[in-house]
């Protein structure tokens, strides 16, 4: 490859191009990492990346390996020369970065007197790193007098107090789709998969528990704990006490729209998530209003 030089990524995946460069092909396969043969995209040099299969949680992680340490410290022409180390967005970032915006367009809608009814994956629209809600078919004003229809949003993503019936439903339930949507991204699975509405009961006592019980900590850390090995506690605990709190089978004591932006999950990295969103809107291409 010429004078190719090296860079480093803390994260293994074919599936799109690492920030800045466009991947060719993959030039070797190891135990602890892939190599690829890639272009930068501003200057058109070529440069071989080694992409890690362990994930890295912070920057530090990954400047403290060995291998960063000592490129880093060799120069010389027959040593191959680190340019840059590159970490990309985690699967726990994704899922802050998504339900971040979800909970933003909820608190949007019933601060000005509107729930949707019907929030599930489907309805999610993703671009890059800018999610939109989509789909006001079933949207219903807060103020509206009950009784509600009784059959709305999908199975997987509806209420207890909507299974159950209660005529009076109201924005939480809006809040309790939110929530299984976020297991479902940590997970790649439904949360509540029930086949009918008294299976699906079912399904939410079997990982929350009752109405009266206590287990439901325990029982989401179990099943997330099988899902990623490599969260640390504090991060999966914090995930988790947010599902919670707005997976409660009271929709009186689930959190509001305001208040999950305010949840420690949120709460500590607000400041760029939304430059992250900011920057993800100025890249979009403008629109021409319908009127």
């Amino acid at each position: 490859m010429g004078n190719t030089e090296w860079a480093w990524t803390g994260h293994a995946s074919l599936e799109a191009d690492t920030a800045g460069y466009k991947v060719h092909r993959m030039l070797g396969d190891g135990t602890y990492g892939s190599v690829l043969r890639a272009q930068n995209k501003q200057t058109g040099e070529l440069v071989a990346i080694k992409k890690m299969k362990k994930k890295y949680y912070s920057w530090d992680e990954c400047m403290a390996l060995r291998e960063v340490r000592s490129l880093r410290k060799l120069t010389h022409p027959h040593i191959v020369k680190l340019r840059e180390v590159i970490r990309e967005a985690d699967e726990l970032h994704l899922v802050r970065l998504y339900m971040y915006q979800t909970i933003m367009a909820l608190d949007f809608m019933h601060k000005h007197g509107y729930f949707h009814r019907d929030l599930k994956p489907e309805n999610l629209l993703v671009t890059r790193d800018l999610l939109k809600l989509a789909d006001f078919g079933l949207a219903r004003e807060i103020r509206s007098r009950p009784p509600f229809t009784d059959y709305v949003s999908t199975r997987w993503y509806r209420a207890p107090e909507v299974l159950l019936r209660n005529p009076s439903y109201n924005s939480p339930v809006d809040l309790w789709a939110a929530g299984g949507i976020m297991a479902e991204l940590y997970t790649g699975r439904p949360l509540f998969p029930g086949s009918s509405e008294s299976d699906e009961i079912y399904k939410i006592c079997t990982v929350i528990g009752t109405p009266t019980s206590e287990v439901g900590v325990v029982r989401l850390l179990a099943l997330y704990s099988g899902a990623e090995q490599t969260w640390s506690r504090q991060r999966r605990t914090e995930g988790v006490n947010f599902m919670l709190a707005v997976l409660a089978w009271d929709p009186s004591r689930r959190l509001t729209a305001r208040q999950c932006l305010s949840h420690p999950f949120f709460a500590d990295h607000t400041a760029a998530l939304q430059r992250q969103i900011a920057t993800a809107i100025a890249s979009m291409p403008s629109t021409t209003p319908l009127l």
